[in-house]
């Protein structure tokens, strides 16, 4: 393999840049029911400043601290270096709250030789993930060697713009981090409120039990029965239909398969841009309507997306609650559009409630599995009277407006973090040219 890649004045290999390497690879560490988490490399993306808990194991204190040979230390830097998240970049948070073990290290920057934070932004560019790739030594599962970090050349500029282009490439990322932790906080409310009025029937529980329901004025209480009755979901509230969502959608249908191109045309949301129950358009691409026409499939703010085809994407589900440029779906990702009979917001919050039972609809082989638009048409839904979901809609609606309006800065920002930094790097763009950028973008 070649690695001669084109290099630029004043660089440092990733060997000498970092003083110390936590590498606990090589072993299986003995896991137990809890305790400390053990992230794995799916917790490591260049996305996030820090790493996300997601299908955690756990091992008991005494292996955290016999086991390992070492641990991370506050500010010290992940790098996946095996599997499909080869190359992936996260920083340690303070406190740290879990431990790691194989397929990834640790690097903690000799800050005498390069600045830490800077480092942390030079190895997310796309430059030095360029590099990553082409260090990998095998083809079917990505590795990067840690024999080869003297081949992983990081450009060095002078100190002062180290210095600069780390703490603004920080600062950036933790104002998208602020925003996506005050997105969950919002969808946790958002969640919390539909559970309590729909799932578990707390107004109807409290009236039954001749308590005025916590939190809600009289006029709204009075939309809510005092008893249940019987239904195909079980106990419901009195009056309240049950239906299925073929009954109760106005559009049930499947994208198309796109002509791309690189610029123009339509934005074309797909399985990928479908993460945590939000839509991610950094992933999506763009098709030419003049090739193949997409004859009124443009979405519509409520729609409700839903991954249709493929093993452990199949099921996600994601709302469209802004559109700024017309947009579509491929051919493996549903679009749902909720009737005069229910409000979008309702029915997007129901649906994502449901995504593994959604999931678990897909039928075929292990190896493609799909759901069908007439198997998700069958599943059933619980049809308030529309007057309580207007009531809900003005406690909630607020809250997802905000939710949509912080995803959108944070992407912006995103977008123009990842465009100033390899300018910033290679000395085309000087710091106060970049704040102006900042500056335009926030007015």
């Amino acid at each position: 393999m070649n690695f001669d890649l084109p290099a630029l004045p004043n660089e440092i290999s990733l060997k000498d840049a970092v003083e110390f390497i936590v590498d606990n690879r090589g072993k299986t560490a003995p896991t137990a029911p809890k305790g400390i988490a053990l992230i794995a490399t799916n917790c490591v993306n260049n996305v996030d400043l820090y790493p996300l808990k997601l299908n955690l194991r756990y091992v008991s204190q005494e292996t955290h601290n016999t086991w390992f040979r070492s641990h991370p230390a506050p500010g010290d830097i992940l790098l996946t270096n095996k599997g499909s998240q080869n190359g992936a970049i996260c920083l340690v948070p303070n406190p740290i709250d879990f431990c790691i073990a194989q397929d990834m290290v640790a690097l903690r920057a000799d800050p005498k030789k390069i600045s830490p934070l800077y480092l942390f932004a030079a190895l997310r560019s796309d430059l030095v993930q360029k590099r990553i790739k082409a260090l990998n030594v095998d083809a079917v599962i990505p590795h990067l060697k840690k024999t080869d970090f003297n081949k992983l050349l990081i450009p060095l500029p002078d100190r002062e713009v180290q210095e600069s282009v780390g703490e603004l490439y920080f600062e950036l990322s933790s104002q998208i981090e602020l925003l996506r932790e005050t997105n969950a906080t919002l969808e946790a409310i958002a969640r919390a409120l539909f559970k309590s009025w729909f799932v578990d029937f707390d107004p109807v529980r409290a009236k039954l039990e001749g308590r005025a329901p916590e939190g809600m004025d009289e006029a709204t209480a009075q939309l809510f029965p005092n008893g249940f009755e019987e239904s195909e979901l079980g106990l419901v509230p009195k009056g309240w239909q049950v239906g299925t969502l073929g009954e109760h959608t106005s559009y049930l249908s499947r994208g198309i398969s796109p002509k791309y191109i690189e610029d123009g045309g339509v934005i074309v949301i797909n399985q990928k841009c479908i993460r945590d129950f939000s839509l991610d358009l950094s992933k999506a691409r763009r098709h030419d309507p003049a090739q193949r026409k997409i004859d009124g499939r443009e979405l519509l703010k409520g729609d409700i997306l839903v991954n249709s085809t493929g093993v452990g994407t199949l099921g996600r589900v994601a709302q469209v609650l802004s559109l700024d440029n017309p947009a579509i779906v491929d051919s493996h990702v549903t679009v749902m559009r909720a009737d005069s009979s229910l409000t979008w917001n309702y029915l997007g919050l129901s649906i994502m409630r449901r995504q593994a039972e959604i999931e678990g609809m897909g039928e075929g082989s292990t190896g493609q599995t799909e759901l069908s638009r007439g198997k998700l048409a069958t599943l059933k839904l619980l049809v308030p009277p529309v007057a309580v979901l207007q009531n809900f809609d003005d406690v909630v609606l607020p809250l997802r407006e905000r939710f949509s309006a912080n995803q959108t800065q944070a992407q912006t920002l995103a977008t123009l973090r990842d465009t100033l930094l390899p300018r910033l790097i290679s000395g085309q763009l000087r710091l106060p040219q970049a704040q102006t950028h900042l500056e335009e973008t926030a007015a």
